[in-house]
């Protein structure tokens, strides 16, 4: 089986700096830094500041020649000192969307939908360690060798995946999801060839009429994008309930509340997952309620919320097609211990479920909707559904152009009934 070789990035991101020159300079002025007067109750602009002077005197007197890169020397060391050390300036970076720490000699990025291999490097596991430690200080939350993995979020918002060794073999590994502050509109994805416009209509008008939608697709294929977009939709004077692991979505609208699960602390004790969300926002009074993504037990307490008066709420699951998709349901509710025939709940998805929108990714990184596919109802003891929207692998395909989505014909039953009880 061939391998492919991901090559070195070469964006505008200083890749080419002498990381061990960095280390030294940094070496050299931490102790001046330690000295600092009053060093704890500084702010830490006010800190980077200091920082900042102390490294530009020390690059003065022994690194003057620095080919007119002075400037970005002593921001890569401030950020050595204080910041996040190799992946700070990564982080501040809009083009970049991910960045994969595999152990201390081994660090990705993925820019435009493509993975790529960087030449940085931490000095050793401690370092990747001492970052660690920095990302997680604002967000209460902790990893050692008693919890050695952790999700969390980042000040910014960036979604923020620790796991250490002995679980990770070859040293840590960090995994960050940028938050990009810039959000996709559906004009966006209408340019791109990642939705129709006929398709975005459809979905604007699904959502004002209160039709249940589950957003499936695999790691990275824009579950949260749409998500954020579909959200979008909901009408100003609606109160929305958002429950996720850690915070991601971006909802602007004045009645909103944002639940975010929160682990156990170090005695074991305290935990909050997202089926306690889920059960506890019934009784906030929500007009919707939007889960970030289902995976477990809280996947029966979703489907009946949908059953029993929350109509319109939305949320995200992983799969390969929108038939796993119910598939997945189905599973996750009988491993939550649910002691119900499988008929049974296949009933509760067909009524709860009205809408699976199914995102994809290609070789070339893009993103898009593969299809958007109707819960028509029960057939015997199987599901049935119906593709209202599908790409047309017939026509228009390239490296450059997506297939074309296209509507199927087929007329939205449900989206009709919903139009024809508002009109009564």
């Amino acid at each position: 089986m061939s391998t492919t070789r991901l090559p070195d990035v070469s964006l505008d991101l200083s890749f080419d700096i002498d990381q061990t020159t960095i280390r030294r300079i940094a070496k050299e002025v931490r102790p001046s830094l330690a000295l600092i007067p009053n060093r704890t109750g500084m702010s830490d602009e006010e800190l980077r500041t200091a920082a900042l002077s102390l490294v530009s005197s020390s690059m003065t007197k022994s690194y003057s020649n620095m080919n007119g890169r002075t400037e970005v020397i002593q921001a890569a060391v401030v950020d050595e000192l204080l910041g996040f050390g190799p992946i700070h300036d990564l982080l501040l970076n809009p083009t970049i969307s991910e960045i994969m720490v595999n152990g201390s000699q081994n660090l990705f990025v993925e820019s435009n939908g493509v993975l790529r291999k960087t030449t940085r490097t931490f000095e050793s596991d401690e370092q990747i360690l001492l970052v660690i430690d920095r990302m997680l200080r604002t967000s209460g939350r902790r990893v050692d060798q008693s919890s050695p993995m952790v999700d969390a979020r980042l000040p910014d918002g960036s979604r923020l995946n620790v796991i250490l060794p002995p679980l990770s073999i070859d040293g840590p590994s960090v995994t960050i999801r940028k938050f990009l502050s810039g959000n996709l509109t559906t004009d966006d994805l209408i340019r791109q060839g990642s939705l129709s416009e006929a398709a975005a209509e459809f979905l604007e008008q699904a959502v004002a009429n209160k039709m249940n939608i589950l957003v499936s697709g695999g790691t990275g294929t824009g579950k949260t994008t749409i998500l954020n977009i579909l959200s979008s939709f909901i009408g100003r004077s609606e109160r929305v309930v958002t429950i996720e692991d850690a915070v991601e979505l971006t909802l602007h609208m004045p009645n909103l509340v944002r639940l975010e699960s929160r682990p156990a602390n170090s005695e074991g004790i305290g935990e909050v997952d997202i089926r306690d969300l889920v059960r506890n926002s019934l009784r906030m009074r929500p007009d919707r309620i939007v889960v970030g993504e289902v995976r477990g037990s809280e996947t029966i307490d979703m489907l009946q919320a949908m059953n029993t008066g929350h109509e319109g709420s939305l949320s995200t699951v992983h799969a390969n097609s929108p038939r796993d998709a119910l598939r997945r349901l189905e599973t996750m509710v009988l491993l939550s211990g649910a002691e119900l025939p499988l008929r049974a709940i296949r009933e509760q998805v067909s009524s709860s479920i009205d809408l699976v929108v199914h995102l994809a990714r290609d070789a070339n990184g893009r993103r898009y909707v593969d299809a958007i596919t109707e819960v028509v109802g029960m057939e015997g003891d199987l599901i049935s559904t119906a593709d209202l929207f599908e790409r047309d692998k017939r026509s228009g395909g390239s490296d450059v152009l997506l297939h074309p989505l296209i509507n199927t014909g087929i007329p939205s039953q449900r989206i009709n009934l919903r139009v024809a009880r508002s009109t009564h």
